[in-house]
């Protein structure tokens, strides 16, 4: 029996709509963002097309990646662990690095809205953006990464994961 973490049931289920909306357009945006952060930082033009993309895709991402963090925990996570129906270590680490998404991408938003680091001068913000990046593309490569993997290779997978 092939059993797989919920990270890539909800992946594979509703085909094509929930790999766009949980998993092309975060990644676009992460990429748009990351793309466009090596030009700022190798440039330092700080004004211009280049910019106000990467303006614009970071408010973008932080309000999109707060709306899915939402759905996900109120649709997923409360159900799933409420139910005991975690399916091993491997599902949490997968669904929770994929959620956990929401701490830099929020901060990316929250910095370009001048929410966060105000007092700090414009090669400071632009090292924070690029650290808020660095920490979403690992979470998320640790959410694919554990994502992809079944959980019942370490066995012991009769139904869910107990709290």
């Amino acid at each position: 029996m092939q059993v797989m973490t919920h990270y890539m049931e909800l992946l594979s289920t509703n085909q094509p709509w929930n790999l766009l909306i949980f998993m092309a357009l975060p990644v676009i945006l992460a990429e748009t963002l990351a793309i466009s952060e090596l030009y700022l930082l190798f440039t330092r033009k700080l004004d211009g097309g280049i910019r106000m993309t990467n303006r614009i895709a970071g408010i973008f991402a932080g309000i999109y990646f707060t709306g899915v963090f939402v759905y996900l925990v109120i649709n997923a996570v409360i159900p799933i662990t409420s139910s005991g129906q975690w399916r091993t270590f491997i599902d949490v680490i997968a669904v929770g690095s994929y959620l956990s998404g929401i701490v830099p991408f929020l901060g990316i938003a929250l910095l370009e809205l001048r929410i966060i680091g105000r007092g700090k001068d414009s090669l400071a913000k632009l090292k924070l953006h690029a650290i808020f990046v660095g920490i979403f593309l690992v979470v998320a490569h640790v959410a694919m990464i554990f994502g992809m993997l079944s959980p019942a290779v370490i066995g012991g997978l009769s139904g869910g994961m107990a709290h």
